[in-house]
């Protein structure tokens, strides 16, 4: 692991109850964007038993999810990568874990899409998969303020994620925005859902 980060976290939104800290590691292989991308994705996606890179203690499933929910037979329900992640990847995730929701979190649009017509050549399985894809200059300028020690303060996303108690399942490639301050910037985060 090539770094540590901290963040101290506190909501506006009564519906995402969010811890008062996490720590999000990276490990030699990822860059800051990617650290960036779990930390987004963690408050989007937030709710009771989301892991951060947690061990599954299955050795049917040879992956660690970047997030995971675990159900209460600690089977995955969400499972999460984020930044570069592979078609094959992807098309097995869809057999080993059959009952939990798989999203997929890039940086930019343009990375969302090249993801999408990739898999539709490989062929990958229709109606399986999500994805999260932000405006690539304002996640940038987001990730570059990031240090050890961090700051966010959530106070709303325009659109929910699909599945969630408060979902209003909307419809593929629908632009949002998510609402929050970052060691002392305001941030109007804008985001794409697709669906494959």
């Amino acid at each position: 692991m090539t770094g540590k980060y901290s963040f101290t976290l506190r909501t506006e939104d009564r519906r995402r109850p969010l811890p008062s800290k996490i720590i999000i590691g990276r490990q030699d292989t990822e860059t800051i964007y990617h650290v960036g991308l779990k930390l987004l994705a963690y408050c989007y996606f937030f709710r009771d038993r989301l892991q951060i890179e947690p061990d599954l203690k299955n050795d049917n499933i040879p992956f660690v999810p970047d997030l995971a929910q675990l159900d209460y037979e600690l089977r995955p329900a969400l499972w999460i990568e984020c930044g570069e992640c592979g078609v094959n990847k992807l098309n097995k995730l869809a057999v080993k874990v059959p009952e939990a929701q798989i999203w997929v979190i890039k940086r930019s649009v343009t990375a969302a899409h090249e993801l999408l017509r990739a898999m539709g050549r490989d062929e990958l399985r229709r109606n399986r998969y999500h994805l999260l894809a932000f405006d690539q200059t304002v996640f940038e300028e987001f990730s570059a303020l990031m240090t050890g020690r961090n700051q966010l303060l959530w106070y709303k996303t325009t659109v929910e994620p699909i599945g969630s108690p408060w979902s209003d399942n909307v419809a593929p490639d629908n632009e949002s925005e998510m609402h929050f301050d970052f060691n002392g910037l305001w941030f109007q985060m804008p985001f794409h859902l697709l669906n494959f």
